[in-house]
C-alpha cells in the first residue's frame, strides 16, 4: 500500500461537512486542538483500493481572511501543511454563498473537489442544480451527495482514488478590475521565488489588500519597497485598500450570482426572496422601510393597549379594595392591612395593569417579524453603522432585545464573541429605552406634545420613533467614545445568515412571546416591585418623602428638574413603571399611590406643580437616559463579574442624561 493521500475537508458551517467526515472515516478518527490554537480539530482515515486517505476536518468558515481563530486555522493548513486535495461541501439550498470560499479556495490550489451536499432539502425546497454544467464551468470535479443518507460517498471515494492516479488541474480564474489585475501580475512576478509556503496568487493577492494575514511571508528589503511604491501608486489612482478590500468581495459576489444563476433553477419562492430584499434591503428604501415597520409596531402598541389597560387597573385596584375588606373583616391590624394594600398590592397592581397590555402587544407583534424572517434584515441594515463606532454588529441584534427589556438585552449580549464589544453592548444597552419606560414616554408625549391635534396617536408614535432614533444614536456615539478610550479596539467580523421569507407561525409565535418573554419579563418586574412598594409605604407614612424632594430640589433645577421627578426616578429604580404614580402622590402628599387614568387631569395636577413643556422634555430625555432598573444592574453584575463594570453601568447613562437635561434647560 501506498503511503497516506493528504485530504482537507472544508466548508461554511452547517453545510453537513462534519456528516460527510463520519461517513468516510467511520471510527477511524481522533479529536485534538490545533497547536497553539483553542479551535478543535478532527482527523480520521480510510482506505479504499488499497490506497490510504488521511482527512483533516477544517473548522466551519465563510472565508479564509483569517476574522477569526476558525478562519485562521483554515487558512494557515490550507496555505502551510499544503494537502494532497481539499474537499469543498456546500449547501445545495445556498450555493451562491457557499461559493464565495470555494473561489478563494481555488485561489490556492487547483487540486480541488466540490460535493454539493444536502440534496434532499434541495429537492423538498424544489431547488435544481445543474451539477455537469456547474463542473464544466468551474473546471473541477463535482458531485453531488445526501451525507446523512449516505447518497453520494461511494462517487466521492472512486473520485479522490483518481485523484491519486493523476494530478488534476483547473484553469478558472478570477479576474479583478484591469488596473488591479496588472498590479496582482507585477507582485506575483515579484514574489514568484518568495512565496513559499504561501501560493503565490493568493499571497499577491492579499499583499494588493494590505491584508496581515501574509505576515508569515518573508521578502527582500528590495522587493518590499517596490510593492510599497505599487500599493501608493494604486492609492493615488483612487484604489485604497479598503477599496481593493470591497472591490474583490464584490467580484467574488457578482461571480457567484452569475454561475447560481446558470447552474440553479429555484422555485417561484426562492426568487420572491430576492425581488422582496432588493426592496427591503436597498440603500433608498431600505432605512425608510424598517422605519415604518418599527413606528407602526409602536403605534399598534400606544393605541391597542389604552382600553385594555385602563381596563385591567380598574379591575386590579377593585380586586385590592375587596382584600382590604376581607382583612378589616377578620380584624387584621391597620398599618399591616396598609402595608399590604397601599405598599406592595398597588404597586404590583399599578405594574401589571400599565406594563402587561403593551407587553401583550408589542412582543408578539415583534416576534412575528422575527419569525418572517425581517428581524435579521434590520441587523443586517444597521451593522454598517455599529462598525463604524467600532462596536460588533450583532450589538444591533441585543438592542432589539432591549426594548423589550434591557435585562433580556444584556444577557442576550453572550451571542458577541469578543470581550471588549460584549462589554460596549453591555454598558450602552441601556440607553434603548425598554417596555417598563414607554408607560412614562408615551403619556409626556401625548400630555405635552401631541395633545389637541387631529392625528395625535399617529403624531406620538412618530415623536416615540425619533425618541428611539436619538438612544439609537447616543449608542453608536457611546460606542465611538468608549472604542477610542477605555475600550479600544478594532471592530470583529459580523457574518449573519438572513433566512429564508416565510409565513409566520402564529400560534407558536403567541405561545412564545407570551410565556418566554411577557410573563418572564412581568414576572420578574414584579419580583423587584413588591419590596419596593414597602420600602415607597414606609417613606410616605413616616412623611420621610416631603424631606427627600425638598434636598433634591436645588440640584434638580439645574437639569430642569424638580425635587419630586428626581425622588420618582431615584424610588422607581426596582420598576420604571412605577415613576409616575410616584410623582402623582407625592404632588397630591397622599401616602399611596394615586390611581388617575385621565391624561388631562395628570397634565393638570403637573402643570400646577410648576411643570412647562421644557420640564417635560426635560423628563422624557432623563427617562431615556439615566441609570437602568434594579433587575438590568443585577443582570450586569452577573454577565462582568465586576463591581467596577456594574456601577460604571449605572453612572455612564446617568451622567449622559443630565448632560442633555442640562444643555436643554440653558435653553428654558
Amino acid at each position: 500500500m501506498q503511503n497516506y493521500f493528504h485530504i482537507a475537508l472544508a466548508g461554511n458551517p452547517n453545510v453537513g461537512k462534519s456528516t460527510v467526515f463520519n461517513a468516510l472515516t467511520g471510527m477511524h478518527q481522533h479529536t485534538g486542538n490545533w497547536t497553539g490554537k483553542t479551535v478543535t480539530t478532527a482527523e480520521g482515515s480510510f482506505i479504499y483500493q488499497d490506497q490510504k486517505f488521511l482527512i483533516t476536518d477544517l473548522p466551519g468558515t465563510y472565508s479564509l481572511r483569517a476574522n477569526s481563530p476558525e478562519e485562521a486555522v483554515a487558512r494557515d493548513y490550507l496555505c502551510i501543511s499544503r494537502p494532497d486535495a481539499v474537499v469543498i461541501v456546500c449547501d445545495a439550498c445556498c450555493l451562491e454563498r457557499n461559493l464565495n470560499l470555494v473561489f478563494q479556495i481555488m485561489e490556492i490550489t487547483d487540486q480541488i473537489l466540490l460535493c454539493i451536499n444536502l440534496l434532499d432539502e434541495a429537492e423538498k425546497k424544489q431547488i435544481a442544480i445543474d451539477l455537469s454544467k456547474l463542473e464544466q464551468i468551474l473546471k473541477i470535479p463535482v458531485i453531488g451527495m445526501s451525507a446523512r443518507n449516505g447518497r453520494g460517498i461511494s462517487e466521492l471515494k472512486q473520485r479522490l482514488f483518481a485523484m491519486t492516479l493523476q494530478k488534476q488541474h483547473s484553469d478558472f480564474q478570477m479576474y479583478y478590475h484591469d488596473t488591479l489585475e496588472a498590479s496582482l501580475q507585477i507582485i506575483i512576478d515579484l514574489i514568484n521565488p518568495y512565496a513559499d509556503p504561501f501560493p503565490t496568487r493568493w499571497a499577491a493577492l492579499r499583499i494588493l489588500e494590505q491584508d496581515s494575514t501574509v505576515t508569515l511571508l518573508s521578502l527582500p528589503e528590495q522587493i518590499s519597497d517596490q510593492i510599497r511604491d505599487l500599493q501608493e501608486d494604486l492609492i493615488k489612482q483612487g484604489f485604497s485598500s479598503e477599496q481593493i478590500q470591497d472591490h474583490v468581495i464584490c467580484t467574488l459576489m457578482h461571480q457567484a450570482e452569475q454561475i447560481s444563476q446558470e447552474v440553479i433553477s429555484s422555485p417561484p419562492d426562492h426568487q420572491r426572496d430576492r425581488k422582496i430584499d432588493h426592496i427591503l434591503l436597498s440603500r433608498i428604501f431600505g432605512i425608510p422601510i424598517m422605519l415604518l415597520f418599527l413606528s407602526g409596531i409602536l403605534w399598534l402598541t400606544m393605541i391597542g393597549a389604552n382600553v385594555p389597560s385602563a381596563l385591567l387597573s380598574d379591575a386590579l385596584f377593585r380586586l385590592g379594595e375587596q382584600i382590604r375588606s376581607g382583612l378589616l373583616q377578620i380584624h387584621a391590624p391597620e398599618m399591616l392591612t396598609e402595608l399590604l394594600i397601599d405598599g406592595i398590592y398597588k404597586i404590583l397592581a399599578w405594574v401589571i395593569g400599565v406594563m402587561l397590555p403593551p407587553m401583550a402587544i408589542f412582543f408578539p407583534l415583534f416576534t412575528l417579524l422575527e419569525d418572517a424572517g425581517y428581524l435579521p434584515r434590520i441587523a443586517f441594515q444597521l451593522d454598517h453603522a455599529f462598525q463604524c463606532a467600532g462596536a460588533c454588529g450583532k450589538q444591533c441584534l441585543t438592542m432589539m432585545q432591549g426594548l423589550g427589556c434591557n435585562a433580556c438585552g444584556v444577557t442576550g449580549c453572550r451571542i458577541i464573541d469578543s470581550p471588549r464589544e460584549r462589554m460596549l453592548a453591555i454598558l450602552t444597552n441601556v440607553f434603548t429605552p425598554c417596555n417598563g419606560r414607554f408607560p412614562l414616554l408615551i403619556s409626556m408625549i401625548s400630555m405635552f406634545f401631541a395633545a389637541g391635534t387631529a392625528f395625535d396617536s399617529v403624531l406620538s408614535a412618530m415623536i416615540l420613533l425619533l425618541l428611539l432614533l436619538l438612544g439609537t444614536g447616543m449608542t453608536l456615539l457611546i460606542s465611538k467614545l468608549l472604542s477610542r478610550t477605555i475600550l479600544k479596539g478594532l471592530p470583529s467580523f459580523f457574518l449573519l445568515e438572513l433566512p429564508p421569507y416565510r409565513k409566520p407561525q402564529i400560534g407558536k409565535v403567541l405561545i412564545r412571546s407570551v410565556f418566554d418573554r411577557t410573563l418572564f419579563v412581568l414576572g420578574r418586574a414584579c419580583v423587584v416591585a413588591a419590596p419596593a412598594g414597602l420600602i415607597i409605604w414606609i417613606l410616605a407614612h413616616y412623611h420621610l418623602l416631603s424631606g427627600i424632594c425638598t434636598f433634591l430640589h436645588p440640584f434638580a433645577n439645574l437639569f430642569g428638574l424638580d425635587g419630586v421627578i428626581l425622588t420618582a426616578f431615584l424610588l422607581g429604580f426596582p420598576a420604571n413603571e412605577i415613576v409616575i404614580p410616584l410623582m402623582l402622590m407625592m404632588y397630591s402628599a397622599q401616602g399611596t399611590l394615586t390611581e388617575i387614568n385621565d391624561l388631562s387631569m395628570i397634565k393638570q395636577i403637573f402643570i400646577s406643580n410648576g411643570w412647562t413643556w421644557g420640564t417635560a422634555l426635560c423628563t422624557i430625555l432623563f427617562s431615556l437616559m439615566h441609570f437602568p432598573c434594579s433587575t438590568t444592574v443585577l443582570t450586569i453584575y452577573k454577565e462582568t463579574k465586576s463591581l467596577k463594570w456594574t456601577l460604571f453601568s449605572i453612572l455612564l447613562p446617568t451622567l449622559c442624561g443630565l448632560s442633555c437635561c442640562f444643555l436643554v434647560n440653558l435653553l428654558f
